[in-house]
């Protein structure tokens, strides 16, 4: 993290010539379970991991907004009160539909300062940990100091995911942004996707001898995409059937009784967010009781509805979790939101090394890409570094 903070620092002063007066970070988040509820106003179970988005910020005189990456070329530059769907385009979509987001739950856009911003980052692209979030939420939790707006974590977890939804385009739920900004060090993060409230699940993997292993496949997934829509959509349709106002409302005998008004696709996409749901409360129960060596029943039966019933994981997902349980894990299942991305492994600790061995082995008989093999940690949420 030092050394991510001193590139922040020095890239900033490098692209625009003077130093920031500020660096913020928030992290990316590993969803232990409960995967596409979010947008049916059901549970999840995030944690924030200790890989980071750095975000250098400096106030500007007059209404300008620059951005900057250092994954990416050039600067992007825009007037502030201006800024709209139609006028930004690629990446910097994410910082200026921050700001956006912010002005729609009350910052007066027009009579704020404009901003320089730079990121640095080691949170993986497109492997399904939300570096998308990340980004929000480092530059809100900036943003709401600079501009001494007030606004509480809650407040900011809505304007980075008004950003995500309504500016950039992604249908996704808030899952990613509240795991950014609310997580706390060794702990899960237990969120009601209806009301936004959340509380903290102690996950005591030190004390349990156990280990969540990420395996990044490397097949890219993006939200922005017809079949994550179209999954939302299914869900909606079968809410509509049930009578209820979201899939978090319905039980499966509810959904059995639809069984011949439904077609079979939407049928099983529903029946993944309702037993999905049942999934998360089931896992936070066994955590607060057992701990977690006892959750890796509900990990697998959670992949498996994903791969069978959502139908969005991929091949190598499929082996990565499988060769994860073969070498010992307790539990394994992708994470995110699919169609590429992360593989979760929860595992004794002692059996990381072998397992790992294993998995880029398989990877290499199948002729798929190398994956990117590592260990992450419960951490703290979006904060000011300096």
């Amino acid at each position: 993290m030092t050394d991510l903070l001193s590139e922040a620092r020095r890239s900033f002063a490098a692209v625009f010539g003077y130093s920031p007066d500020g660096i913020w970070s928030a992290p990316g988040r590993v969803n232990l379970i409960g995967e596409h509820t979010d947008y049916n106003e059901g549970f999840v179970l995030p944690f924030a991991i200790h890989l980071r988005t750095f975000a250098a910020l400096a106030r500007r005189d007059d209404g300008l907004v620059r951005v900057s990456s250092s994954s990416k070329d050039g600067i992007g530059e825009y007037v502030l009160r201006s800024a709209s769907r139609t006028t930004v385009r690629g990446w910097a979509a994410y910082p200026l539909g921050v700001a956006w987001g912010l002005g729609r739950l009350g910052a007066d856009l027009a009579a704020l300062p404009g901003f320089d911003v730079h990121f640095v980052s080691d949170v993986p692209l497109g492997a399904g940990l939300s570096s998308s979030a990340a980004l929000e939420s480092a530059l809100a939790t900036a943003l709401n100091d600079v501009w001494r707006l007030g606004f509480d974590r809650p407040r900011l977890v809505q304007a980075a995911h008004l950003a995500e939804n309504e500016f950039v385009g992604a249908p996704t739920g808030l899952l990613d942004q509240s795991a950014s900004l609310l997580g706390r060090e060794g702990a899960a993060l237990f969120i009601d996707c209806r009301d936004g409230s959340s509380s903290p699940v102690n996950l005591r993997l030190d004390a349990s001898g156990l280990s969540v292993l990420v395996i990044d496949t490397k097949v890219n997934h993006k939200h922005v995409s017809g079949d994550y829509a179209a999954r939302r959509a299914s869900c909606e349709k079968a809410a509509r059937a049930l009578g209820v106002p979201a899939l978090r409302d319905a039980t499966v005998p509810q959904l059995l009784t639809t069984r011949g008004c439904l077609d079979d696709e939407t049928y099983r996409r529903a029946r993944h967010v309702i037993t999905e749901d049942k999934r998360v409360i089931d896992t936070v129960e066994v955590l607060r009781t057992a701990g977690p060596s006892a959750i890796g029943d509900l990990m697998s039966a959670s992949h498996r509805s994903m791969r069978d019933d959502f139908e969005i994981s991929t091949p190598e997902l499929d082996l990565a979790v499988r060769i994860s349980m073969e070498c010992g894990a307790t539990g394994a299942r992708m994470t995110g939101g699919g169609f590429g991305g992360s593989a979760i492994a929860l595992a004794p600790t002692s059996v990381i090394p072998q397992l790992r061995t294993m998995v880029e082995k398989e990877f290499s008989v199948h002729d798929y890409i190398r994956p990117e093999i590592f260990v992450v940690r419960p951490s703290p949420g979006a904060r000011r570094d300096w």
